[in-house]
């Protein structure tokens, strides 16, 4: 009888804090009013796309549609509230079979804490239209949070939540650094396919690795070498390193036959900034597919010939990444034989931070 009026008592509690919470009024703000990072332009036709407006009438329609996706765009504020909360809607409502949802058209909250972004969790989307308590039970102490939007959707619209009389404010630390900003262009996996949850695309991680911003112009299926996202790199004010990760995408004839013509693009406008070439990873079902082991092959060929022709046509400040080791060779890094889990994630950044760093260091 003692225990069953322990337990009683404890439920009675547990249950009374649960509706004191739930009580808790908590206050919205449009996200609109904090930065958001990872835009080469302002110039947009909603804040949470990609591609300046101009586009629309001169990209191809994949390439305006993807742009219209959120990856690598990120928020940052400052609060003191126990919870964060998050209202949003998705632009699309998109689901893949190989992706989770949350990693598709959720939101990741990260805090930072002794100098080092840690995650915090993830907002699981609930349809179009979600309202998630992504934090909860926390200490009143103010922190620094960066919140990831969706890598495969759009954003309509954005709310942040805190407790009521709790302080929302704009970011007090430039963490990542906006200055000279990393410009990375490539295909579905550099756009975020197949990420658990936004943070864990490898643009995301890479920006956190070496504390500086990245511009993700990942175009699922689509790095085709356009040359007006060759114009749009370029624009970039104050590039710190553009990395050139289209082979995925981009056939063997048309590395050869235009890829110079893309770089000359970047190269013109910014003489001295480094860029980083990058070949197709060897993804795991090659082993047993002699097609795609072939065309891996001769793609990778094209992106050394161009590099070897850059070279010797004497351009300095530029660098080359090469598949072997890019995610382990164990076969465990993709989803789908080609698209990275988060494992091929992290495999690919510690496969390409050595060569980053280098480039950057030479270039400051």
């Amino acid at each position: 009888m003692k225990h069953l009026i322990l337990f009683f008592s404890a439920a009675v509690f547990l249950l009374f804090t649960e509706s004191a919470v739930s009580a808790q009024q908590i206050v919205y703000a449009d996200a609109s009013a904090f930065p958001l990072y990872g835009k080469v332009s302002e110039d947009t036709d909603g804040r949470y796309e990609r591609l300046p407006s101009h586009l629309k009438t001169v990209s191809r329609e994949p390439v305006w549609y993807l742009g219209r996706n959120s990856a690598g765009l990120y928020i940052r504020f400052r609060s003191n509230s126990t919870s964060i909360h998050l209202r949003w809607e998705s632009m699309f409502n998109n689901s893949m079979t190989h992706m989770t949802d949350t990693g598709t058209k959720g939101l990741d909250l990260y805090a930072l804490q002794d100098g080092e972004w840690r995650h915090v969790c993830s907002a699981q989307p609930q349809g179009k239209k979600s309202e998630r308590a992504v934090i909860r039970y926390m200490d009143p102490i103010e922190r620094e949070y960066m919140l990831y939007l969706s890598l495969y959707d759009g954003i309509s619209s954005l709310e942040i939540g805190v407790d009521e009389g709790a302080s929302l404010d704009m970011p007090a630390v430039d963490s990542p650094s906006s200055e000279r900003p990393v410009v990375m262009y490539g295909s579905s996996i550099l756009q975020g396919g197949c990420a658990n949850r936004p943070g864990m695309a490898h643009t995301n991680i890479l920006s956190r690795r070496i504390g500086r911003e990245v511009i993700n112009l990942g175009f699922s299926g689509n790095a085709l070498l356009d040359m007006e996202i060759a114009e749009l790199m370029a624009s970039v004010e104050e590039p710190g390193l553009y990395v050139l990760d289209y082979v995925p995408n981009a056939s063997a004839e048309s590395i050869d036959e235009i890829g110079e013509q893309f770089f000359r693009v970047i190269r013109d406008a910014h003489p001295d900034v480094p860029v980083i070439f990058v070949e197709d990873p060897v993804f795991p079902h090659s082993a047993y597919d002699n097609a795609i082991r072939k065309e891996i092959a001769e793609k990778n060929a094209s992106q050394k010939r161009l590099f070897a022709r850059l070279r010797k046509a004497g351009e300095k400040r530029i660098y080359y990444v090469g598949a072997e080791g890019m995610i382990g060779d164990d076969g465990e890094a993709t989803v789908d034989g080609i698209h990275f889990t988060d494992l091929g994630a992290m495999r690919y950044v510690e496969h390409l931070l050595p060569v980053v760093k280098k480039a950057l260091r030479k270039s400051e």
